[in-house]
């Protein structure tokens, strides 16, 4: 995430192809790793059997790993990992702009969470 927030260079992703593949993929392989996170622990941990990837955050949730706030923001982030691994639909760049200039903090906060409930279930 620090070469995102360090590298980007959000007021040319609208004119420059290459700027908006680096900030929108760098985005999707970080949502990416934070859905390969919370599935490893969902199945390590026998958590349930999501029938979505925004779902592996709700049972996160359910069991303590991370807040209600968290698990909101992180299927949203798995809906736009979506959107740009599928091809839906065109991404929106000003959502880019905002998630990069406003929400980063969002997935260092997963991580942290992750890090401190994953320390406390194996000292159990």
């Amino acid at each position: 995430m620090q070469q995102l927030h360090d590298l980007a260079r959000l007021d040319d992703i609208d004119t420059d192809v290459r700027e908006e593949r680096f900030v929108v993929h760098t985005l999707q392989l970080a949502a990416q790793a934070a859905l390969d996170v919370a599935s490893h622990i969902v199945s390590d941990h026998k958590l349930g059997e999501p029938a979505t990837n925004r779902e592996l955050f709700d049972l996160l949730h359910a069991a303590g790993w991370i807040t209600p706030d968290c698990a909101q923001v992180m299927g949203r982030l798995a809906g736009f990992r979506n959107l740009v691994v599928h091809g839906y639909e065109r991404v929106n760049l000003g959502i880019v702009k905002d998630v990069v200039r406003h929400r980063l903090t969002d997935l260092l906060a997963y991580c942290a969470a992750i890090r401190t409930t994953s320390g406390r279930t194996q000292s159990l």
